[in-house]
């Protein structure tokens, strides 16, 4: 009987050690946020400054979708895309990217010629 208590015990420290760790790594990875609409404008934030370069490295990307005739994607290095909000919806997405080194657009896919933005990653 000890002995389970002692299993069971052990196994439940595991658990919460590995969950400290799951958390505290999302915790540590740098949020950016995009808008696109209502109107005819599109952005990438991060702490409320427009983003023009970043570190390489792991990212969540949140994204609010104002208007249903626009939608918001990122292009980069190596063929790298990634459609995050879609057309025809509305809300907002999050998704985590590990970006590389180069230089990223995110756009529109409607209004790809009057909506877009660029930012580099070193």
């Amino acid at each position: 009987m000890t002995r389970k208590v002692v299993v069971l015990a052990l196994a439940l420290v595991v658990a919460c050690a590995l969950a400290a760790v799951a958390f505290a790594r999302h915790s540590m990875t740098p949020t950016l946020v995009g808008t696109d609409g209502p109107g005819y404008k599109i952005t990438l934030t991060r702490s409320g400054k427009a983003v023009k370069t970043l570190k390489h490295g792991t990212y969540t990307f949140v994204i609010h979708d104002k208007s249903s005739i626009h939608g918001w994607s990122l292009d980069g290095p190596h063929g790298f895309a990634k459609d995050i909000a879609k057309i025809p919806s509305i809300g907002s997405k999050t998704v985590t990217l590990t970006l590389k080194a180069g230089k990223y657009k995110f756009y529109c896919p409607n209004h790809e010629a009057i909506m877009f933005g660029h930012f580099t990653a070193t």
